[in-house]
């Protein structure tokens, strides 16, 4: 798990695999030798008591709980779980938290065209030596909870886009430094924990998760969050805790002056100059189309390539305030030059605060204490 304010320390380098002692291989047959003890072919949940085990799920396993749906592999040391995980076709559930999964053949490689990759629902493996996502997990398709906590991850993939009915992720206590964004692209997420990593900014794309209900960031580098997770209007609890933006805020108003090409585009779109297709070339047309409109709602202007990043902090349920970032098409939105433009920013500034505080209301839990 990662030390508070995301400065984990890095991970241990994985020692050498050795070949199984007498005493593991003993405990294998030992294990196998009870298992088909206790067979039963109407057995639907099956837990391991915490032993060292060595090698993969004990062989014959499928044909001696056939019905299984539960399996609960914790605490045991298992370094692989092998093929026989693929011959139980009615398992839902997997926990196998807590062992030495992560190294190369941790998981069957046809776990995703196997037909567990239906059934399965609950796949728990937090508290492994996973360095990466394995890939044969978004073979999993069906799979609704996903938990890899205090592994050794770096990064997430953008292929988890795949995993198209997942509703709760849990990454937290690893190494991750960004989050792609096509994690929004989850239609079904309702919850995501990515506490206790060393992440720096959100992507706004999030806003995208319509279905969310829980996000925990809660011992990262967030410095500000993006005005977009204002949308997030399912959002129940927040959790931020841990992070500068907590305790400090960051103001970045370098600005690079717009282009000539900005220009003449800022021109057509502020004073709604007639044109059609074909009276432009297609990339001049595409370019136009995507203009902002600055959030200023007395400056009426709008911005394509070059605009002024502000930090602004909204009210959150009238006891916490937390800075948004806030994207303006000039330094004069955010720094008058005279008094009768200061009225009219102090009005907006107002206006903005007060539209991003009703939309923050919806909000029941903001934790960052």
């Amino acid at each position: 798990m990662a030390a508070a304010g995301g400065a984990a320390a890095e991970p241990e380098p994985e020692p050498p695999r050795r070949g199984p002692t007498e005493g593991e291989e003993a405990a294998a047959a030992e294990l196998a030798a009870e298992l088909a003890a206790r067979r039963s072919a109407e057995a639907r949940r099956l837990v391991l008591s915490p032993r060292r085990l060595w090698g993969p799920l004990p062989a014959g396993l499928s044909q001696w709980f056939p019905a299984l749906e539960v399996l609960d592999v914790s605490g045991t040391g298992l370094a692989e779980l092998g093929e026989e995980l693929l011959a139980l076709p009615r398992l839902h559930t997997l926990l196998a938290k807590n062992n030495r999964l992560g190294g190369p053949g941790s998981l069957p490689k046809a776990l995703g065209q196997a037909p567990l990759s239906r059934s399965l629902r609950v796949l728990n493996l937090s508290g492994n030596r996973f360095a990466e996502l394995p890939p044969a997990l978004l073979g999993l398709r069906g799979l609704q909870s996903l938990s890899l906590g205090g592994n050794r991850l770096h990064g997430i993939p953008p292929d988890i886009q795949e995993l198209r009915s997942l509703e709760f992720l849990y990454l937290g206590g690893n190494f991750i430094t960004s989050i792609p964004p096509e994690l929004a692209n989850l239609p079904s997420l309702s919850s995501l924990v990515l506490c206790d990593n060393k992440i720096q900014s959100i992507p706004p794309q999030l806003a995208q998760l319509h279905s969310l209900r829980s996000l925990s960031l809660h011992n990262n580098l967030l410095t500000y969050l993006p005005r977009e997770i204002l949308n997030l209007v399912h959002l129940e609890e927040l959790s931020l805790r841990g992070n500068p933006l907590v305790v400090r805020f960051v103001r970045d108003l370098t600005y690079n002056p717009p282009s000539l090409q900005e220009l003449a585009g800022r021109t057509i779109k502020t004073r709604n100059v007639p044109y059609a297709p074909s009276d432009l070339p297609e990339n001049l047309v595409r370019y136009l189309s995507l203009a902002s409109n600055c959030p200023n709602p007395k400056c009426g202007g709008v911005y394509f390539d070059s605009c002024v990043r502000q930090i602004k902090f909204v009210d959150f349920c009238g006891k916490y305030r937390i800075p948004l970032m806030h994207y303006l098409c000039s330094p004069e939105c955010s720094s008058p030059c005279s008094s009768a433009s200061q009225s009219s920013t102090s009005q907006s500034e107002s206006d903005s605060e007060d539209e991003a505080s009703v939309a923050a209301r919806r909000m029941q839990k903001v934790l960052l204490g």
